[in-house]
């Protein structure tokens, strides 16, 4: 159901961009399934955040095995996920690497078939990025489709997730409980988790402009207990609740919001912070509390 709303919503919004050029604002779609989501949140504003050298830091082995497997929900058409493929790998525009899908292969993967349609269309590196349509809360084919993929790998969970933008858009949807499950589902998902939260103003934002747009405000927004300082409540939900640490805080975009690194507890053994990335962490951390 969630799926056939996607894809009537990314309809009505493709025919409006036609008719209008225009950039479309946050909220305006009630899944987050924006035509032109890039146009108005850059992927280079969170580059300019992450070190390019950061999955090679935190698995300095993989390549020599199998590439890095990550896990990219809520892709959208795929223009992040593609610019964190090359930014990663040090690709520039134009350039392609033979060996890139030995070093990385990500999962990308969002609700919205028109989107996903656009993003396999558009992928400059289709043996590096596999993207599937999957509606992330639907237990049963997301098992069955994650299964399927890291099988491929020998594996049975992701190196690295990345959740951009997505925790508000699953917390309005589907409610307090629904964003604890969901965070529960990316931890025991992912080694490391790269999560990027909507601060709350940006909810009460999105909720407006559904009103303006006539349609139903979202069923779980005024009945929230999970609220405030979200970049916090999903630290603690994260930390306290699903065995995950808070290893870096790379800063926050210049539409302020944050971009937190998790590791699994329990990957310690296998997957070792490394001693530069953990100081930096703790300067990168010094400096945003200081400014607060």
């Amino acid at each position: 159901m969630a799926a056939s709303m996607k894809q009537a919503t990314g309809g009505v919004e493709e025919t409006a961009a036609e008719e209008e050029p225009r950039v479309l604002e946050p909220g305006a779609a009630p899944f987050g399934n924006f035509p032109h989501y890039s146009r108005f949140h850059p992927p280079e504003q969170r580059l300019r955040l992450l070190p390019p050298e950061l999955l090679r830091r935190l698995f300095p082995q993989s390549p020599e095995t199998r590439p890095i497997l990550g896990l990219d929900v809520g892709c959208n058409s795929g223009d992040l996920s593609v610019a964190l493929y090359k930014h990663f790998l040090s690709l520039h525009d134009g350039e392609t690497c033979s060996d890139a899908s030995r070093e990385l292969h990500l999962l990308c993967c969002d609700i919205d078939p028109v989107l996903v349609e656009r993003a396999e269309k558009e992928c400059p590196f289709p043996d590096g990025l596999t993207f599937i349509t999957l509606d992330f809360m639907n237990h049963r084919t997301r098992k069955v489709l994650l299964s399927s993929f890291l099988s491929q790998f020998g594996c049975s969970v992701f190196d690295i997730g990345f959740c951009m933008s997505i925790t508000m858009w699953i917390h309005l949807n589907h409610g307090d409980q629904g964003l604890w499950e969901f965070l529960a589902h990316l931890s025991s998902l992912c080694c490391y988790l790269l999560v990027e939260p909507q601060p709350w103003k940006c909810y009460r934002a999105a909720a407006r402009r559904l009103r303006k747009l006539g349609l139903h405000d979202f069923d779980h927004f005024r009945s929230l207990a999970i609220r405030g300082d979200m970049a916090n409540q999903i630290v603690q939900i994260l930390t306290q609740d699903h065995g995950m640490e808070l290893v870096c805080c790379f800063g926050n975009t210049s539409w302020d919001r944050s971009l937190l690194l998790f590791r699994a507890k329990q990957a310690t053994e296998t997957h070792p912070i490394p001693e530069s990335l953990i100081e930096e962490g703790k300067e990168r951390n010094r400096i945003r509390f200081w400014r607060q």
